[in-house]
């Protein structure tokens, strides 16, 4: 009998190492599936992590982007993937949005995905072209109540992050005004740039540098505190609209099922990669607040997040097919 135990515990560490799992993990190249086309905020989030993450796991990360559909084809890509840690989904923050806009998700939002980490949080400024009479948060809605359903504002798209913030603003303050939605970020910078639509709630990256050469005057930002990247911008909350907080967001998921062992070592992983000197100053250029949350907070996170943003899409009717 003792022979037997002995043969067995010997036994133990043989059989571990011979099957793949979280003790040789990673041991052959990781897909990250970046939910949204080249050139965007996730992108560039995916491409500033990608090299170190890969450096730190001892094997590369290779970016995929699979855009369309506000980034439910990716996630029902990643969703039906093996749980084994060698598919992950940088997603944003439509992942807590698009469970209100698609009633018919080809996925369970709530039970497809693990956690990983909550990479980072984006706030958005509110920019006017330059000829706009307003300076200030204040001025600006006393502008919009003065002209009812006049005034409108751009966003990328119906459902957009841009949109949601812009809906959430009307909804707070009791305005009238008119959404003009755009198929992408960059047409409705033009635009607002142009003169032909007034208002934006723009990505801090690709609006600022708008603001310093003049093309753009900028009134608040959206977080709920003011950025290094714009400190003399003040937030739309002190502003005049207390409670008021949006958020762009990056974060890393995996497949439902994927062992906690891989996801803390992931996490763990990629803590350390954003604390690295020039990762960290590029998120922070961007105008991010780096967060690299654990599993559990970004789960807490999602669900937050999921809830607030229904309540705003209820509100506002928005529906998408």
């Amino acid at each position: 009998m003792l022979r037997t135990i002995l043969l067995s515990l010997l036994s133990v560490p043989l059989i571990a190492a011979a099957q793949p799992g979280p003790l040789n993990y990673p041991s052959r190249p990781i897909r990250l599936i970046v939910t949204y086309p080249a050139g965007g905020g996730a992108d560039a989030m995916a491409r500033l992590i990608s090299p170190k993450l890969g450096e730190a796991l001892g094997q590369p990360v290779l970016v995929e982007n699979r855009g369309g559909a506000s980034g439910t084809i990716a996630a029902d890509l990643v969703a039906k993937s093996a749980p084994d840690g060698y598919t992950l989904m940088l997603d944003a923050t439509n992942y807590a949005v698009n469970p209100s806009l698609y009633p018919k998700l080809p996925y369970d939002p709530e039970k497809a995905f693990a956690p990983v980490t909550l990479l980072a949080l984006f706030p958005n400024v509110v920019v006017v072209h330059p000829s706009f009479p307003v300076n200030s948060i204040a001025q600006l809605i006393e502008k919009i109540k003065a002209e009812p359903g006049k005034i409108a504002f751009a966003s990328s798209g119906n459902g957009s992050a841009q949109h949601l913030a812009g809906e959430l603003f009307r909804q707070r303050a009791g305005l009238d005004m008119v959404h003009v939605p755009y198929k992408g970020g960059g047409p409705a910078l033009i635009d607002v740039m142009g003169g032909q639509v007034p208002l934006y709630f723009g990505n801090m990256a690709s609006a600022l540098p708008h603001v310093k050469n003049g093309k753009l005057k900028a009134l608040a930002i959206t977080g709920a505190k003011r950025s290094p990247a714009a400190p003399e911008l003040p937030t739309v909350a002190e502003s005049g609209m207390p409670g008021y907080q949006v958020y762009e967001w990056n974060a890393i998921f995996a497949p439902a099922g994927t062992p906690p062992a891989v996801v803390n070592r992931l996490q763990a992983e990629i803590a350390k990669v954003v604390k690295i000197a020039e990762v960290r100053d590029r998120m922070l250029a961007l105008g991010g607040e780096i967060v690299a949350s654990s599993p559990a907070d970004l789960g807490t996170w999602v669900r937050e997040q999921t809830a607030s943003w229904a309540k705003v899409v209820r509100a506002a009717n928005i529906k998408l097919e």
